[in-house]
């Protein structure tokens, strides 16, 4: 298993010299010089990389300490130029940027929480600076050119700019409003429709505006032209979604799934979701190449022929010569496909064939060409690294664009289609934005004096790969941190990220939330712990079914047992102190966290429990959860008492009897992803037990913890609580 998945077709693979590379990593017989906390969570984090239409000129968000800004570069030097001047630590968020047709304009949208399962009661933004003014979701548009301030267009979200109008179209209140991207004018509701009016995409002439019209159940794609009625295209029970238009602003193709609805399902059963594309002409009168709408694709009926749902899914987009590009998960691993002259019984081309999953894939400006990020390469530990390759939207023929110990992900093509700009990191270096020429070359780093001084870029070590097995044979991979020389039995921790559709790398990672994690490994490592950080199954990058293994979280938590064997693994070690091996992580990782100390106190001395889920019931995934569904529906009680029964065990709160270790618990009161009252009703079944506990509150904040003072504030506590509870001679995380 190993072997197939680290194969790679390497014939297409033509690596380019990169210079973005670590910067003299330690080893295990080097002992870093001692950093702080602060100082390795001070490095600035990129994110949201555009690229501008016309002007050769790409765009991105700084997060520093909490500052939250947007900065523009422009070839050929590339020189960063921060376009805003948000300087405090508030917790609002950048989002949505986008780019005008002439790259004159930059529009965004500033505040909200966007990485949330669910909103808040009274859809109430985050304020997690204790503000005294309630924060709002505004969309606003700023130069490019810097020669002026930004102006507040309103508020909103999900903005989108009309090419040659510059009209933004955004959602506000569940309807589609507009306003001058300059500013001059108050924003006005663009037209009325039944259900929730979401989604925004303009037509390439600016004219003609698609949406999407949910109405619960079902949803439609829509189509607004000023003076005219909205029509629907092609309206059924399904859900329709994504609407894409041609390039030629003709046609247009959305996804299709089944309406909600049909005989409820046991939670044990991972049922699959079949999908499809469809294409309609958008003036019926004049056609073009169809006549009508119509099935251009249709996915198998098998749980790998699901949509793909990571966080780096490339949407569906029309490229060059009338194609369609998309990604599925039909051959076992999240690949991109064409079309060509999609309809009826058309056959998709993969793209991207081999062993590796694909993420963050763009178009360049001529549309014939594809870059995108794999964790492929010629290296064998690729397959936890990310680089970014091209390839034809019509050949299989795959080219790298960088290579090594270094991570590249969301490549975009400047205007002129000359130069490739991506996010980029090392083991040691933090992510910044770079560059290589589309023929390939050299990666530059661009931005790199706003890294403080006090990152200690020099100092941080490079994570071994390993991989290990779980008891029923399949292969763990994991990442590895442990400084020399130290004590000759050392603790130990397990780190289990959160998701749990995450994949922890060989260097800093491309979500803020996993790159603070990384750096608080490295921390822990320098303190003297030697660190696994486990990618346990359910995860992605190790093909569909380690990403959907049979019997995972509230169906059995069968990728526990991949936890458990990496802390086996630690124990065997010579370098290892069994009794004190420890656990730690956030969200599915604080879950996984409660699940090992409350099932194996034996193994597991100490946790830290971030944000965790401890009662799936709570969660919503149970069966009592849907027992007024079931009635009537021929589902038996039989069936629902053992899927209760099956949730109840894979729950933490069920294993609390057994719980003998200490434990920190943390979490923000204004979670919308974990249920505060989660950890709540842990606490005190652990207080009925008689179990040491700790706990730390962070009023207002969200599970992503927004601001800079909170992260620094949850990972010194985990730190100092760690080093207290299996460290012989504890000493201060503030050193």
């Amino acid at each position: 298993m190993p072997r197939l998945l680290r194969r790679v077709a390497l014939s297409c693979l033509v690596a380019s010299a990169v210079v973005f590379t670590p910067l003299s990593p330690r080893t295990k017989a080097q002992a870093p010089p001692p950093f702080t906390l602060e100082g390795i969570l001070s490095y600035p984090f990129p994110d949201a990389l555009i690229a501008a239409p016309a002007g050769n000129v790409v765009a991105w968000t700084f997060n520093e300490r909490g500052q939250r800004n947007i900065y523009v570069a422009a070839a050929p030097d590339f020189a960063a130029r921060r376009l805003t001047s948000y300087l405090r630590d508030d917790g609002q968020e950048l989002t949505s940027l986008s780019f005008s047709d002439d790259g004159q304009w930059l529009v965004y949208v500033r505040g909200g929480a966007h990485g949330s399962n669910w909103p808040a009661e009274g859809n109430l933004p985050p304020n997690p600076a204790g503000d005294t003014a309630q924060p709002r979701v505004q969309v606003w548009s700023v130069p490019v050119n810097g020669r002026g301030a930004p102006i507040l267009l309103g508020d909103g979200d999900v903005p989108a700019i009309a090419p040659k109008t510059h009209l933004v179209a955004f959602e506000r209140e569940r309807r589609i409003w507009t306003v001058p991207i300059n500013g001059a004018g108050s924003p006005e509701q663009l037209f009325f429709a039944r259900g929730t009016s979401q989604a925004p995409t303009w037509s390439p002439d600016g004219a003609t505006l698609a949406f999407v019209s949910n109405r619960d159940d079902h949803s439609f794609i829509g189509l607004y032209r000023k003076g005219e009625p909205i029509r629907y295209l092609a309206p059924s029970t399904g859900r329709d979604t994504s609407p894409a238009w041609s390039r030629d602003g003709k046609e247009i193709a959305w996804v299709r799934q089944p309406g909600r609805g049909g005989t409820p399902r046991s939670p044990l059963v991972q049922a699959p979701q079949p999908w499809a594309i469809w294409v309609a002409p958008v003036d019926t009168a004049s056609p073009g190449r169809r006549r009508e709408a119509g099935e251009a694709w249709r996915s198998g009926k098998t749980l790998k022929d699901s949509p793909v749902r990571t966080a780096g899914a490339m949407p569906l987009q029309w490229a060059a010569d009338d194609r369609l590009v998309f990604m599925s998960y039909q051959d076992g691993w999240p690949h991109v496909y064409s079309l060509q002259h999609p309809g009826e019984g058309t056959t998709a081309t993969l793209l991207t064939p081999g062993a590796f999953m694909v993420e963050h894939a763009s178009l360049t400006p001529d549309g014939r060409t594809l870059v995108y990020a794999a964790n492929a390469g010629a290296d064998k530990d690729d397959i936890d690294r990310r680089h970014v390759f091209k390839v034809p939207v019509d050949a299989a023929t795959p080219v790298a664009l960088t290579s090594g110990a270094s991570m590249e992900w969301a490549p975009v093509v400047t205007s002129d289609g000359a130069q490739v700009v991506m996010l980029a990191s090392t083991a040691q270096r933090s992510p910044l934005p770079a560059v290589v020429p589309f023929s390939g070359g050299a990666l530059r780093a661009l931005a790199a004096d706003r890294v403080p001084a006090d990152v200690p870029t020099a100092t941080l070590l490079t994570p071994e790969a390993v991989v290990y097995k779980a008891p029923d044979g399949v292969a763990v991979h994991g990442q590895l941190f442990k400084t020399g020389p130290g004590d000759a039995k050392r603790p130990a921790l397990i780190y289990v990220h959160g998701g749990p559709q995450r994949q922890m790398l060989l260097g800093w990672h491309y979500m803020d939330y996993y790159a603070n994690d990384y750096a608080t490994n490295q921390f822990l490592a320098s303190r003297g712990f030697i660190v696994l950080s486990v990618n346990y199954r359910l995860g992605i990058g190790y093909g569909h079914a380690f990403h959907f293994p049979e019997g995972g979280g509230a169906r059995g938590a069968s990728e526990y047992q991949d936890v458990l064997a990496g802390a086996k693994w630690l124990q065997q070690r010579a370098d290892v102190d069994p009794a004190r091996v420890g656990i730690w992580g956030g969200s599915y990782g604080g879950y996984l966290t409660a699940l090992a100390l409350g099932r194996n106190s034996d193994v597991f001395a100490a946790g830290v429990d971030i944000h965790g889920v401890h009662n799936w019931d709570r969660f919503g995934t149970s069966a009592p959860d849907l027992r007024a569904a079931w009635e009537g529906d021929g589902i038996t009680e039989e069936e629902m008492k053992k899927a209760a029964r099956t949730s109840f065990l894979a729950s933490p709160v069920s294993s609390v009897a057994t719980w003998k270790s200490p434990v920190l618990l943390i979490h923000g009161d204004d979670d919308r992803n974990v249920e505060f009252h989660q950890t709540v009703d842990l606490k005190q079944r652990l207080d009925d037990r008689g179990v040491v506990n700790e706990e730390l509150v962070i009023p207002d904040d969200i599970h992503g913890f927004l601001l800079y003072r909170t992260w620094t504030t949850v990972t010194k506590a985990a730190g100092d609580f760690l080093e207290k509870k299996l460290m012989r001679t504890a000493t201060s995380s503030q050193r």
